[in-house]
């Protein structure tokens, strides 16, 4: 399988924090994004692209090719960023047995049907729920914005806790 060293959750994708913070700290080679939708958006891809630092290679895939592109072997082992822009994405990857043992919530913005969970996270009831069903499965699950920031697990969260 391949090195996942972040998967995080944040509907903006790739843009000023990804870059500057997460990219770094975690040494990353690889942005993967796993977005059906986005995988017909050229317009869009090339934005996100070029968001990315030059020495970063972007990969966009559907859910289904995310999940087969990671479960391959890389002899590499390059250091993969994996986003996705809602929590079912996570959920789907994982259901076709990508291993992920954390995940970290960035920006979910607010939307109709979303609630405001916290400062940068607003999440619709079903979302919530898939939520849920992940740390039920063991995943922990915590917002945290930039690496500097201290990290606040998501049943803090839901409980109204910081």
């Amino acid at each position: 399988m391949r090195n996942i060293v972040l998967a995080r959750i944040d509907d903006r994708l790739i843009h000023g924090q990804i870059v500057t913070s997460w990219c770094k700290s975690n040494r990353a080679q690889v942005i993967l994004i796993a977005d059906d939708k986005l995988t017909q958006d050229n317009f869009t891809q090339r934005l996100l692209r070029a968001a990315a630092p030059p020495d970063i290679r972007v990969e966009i895939k559907t859910v289904e090719e995310a999940a087969n592109y990671l479960l391959e072997e890389d002899p590499k082992q390059e250091r993969i960023i994996l986003l996705t822009k809602i929590p079912q994405t996570m959920r789907d990857l994982i259901a076709r047995n990508v291993q992920i043992t954390s995940i970290n919530l960035g920006g979910m913005g607010a939307k109709a049907g979303r609630s405001r969970l916290n400062k940068n996270i607003s999440a619709s009831p079903e979302e919530v729920e898939c939520l849920k069903e992940l740390m039920q499965k063991g995943i922990d699950i915590y917002y945290q914005l930039i690496p500097a920031d201290h990290a606040t697990n998501l049943k803090n969260i839901l409980k109204g806790e910081r």
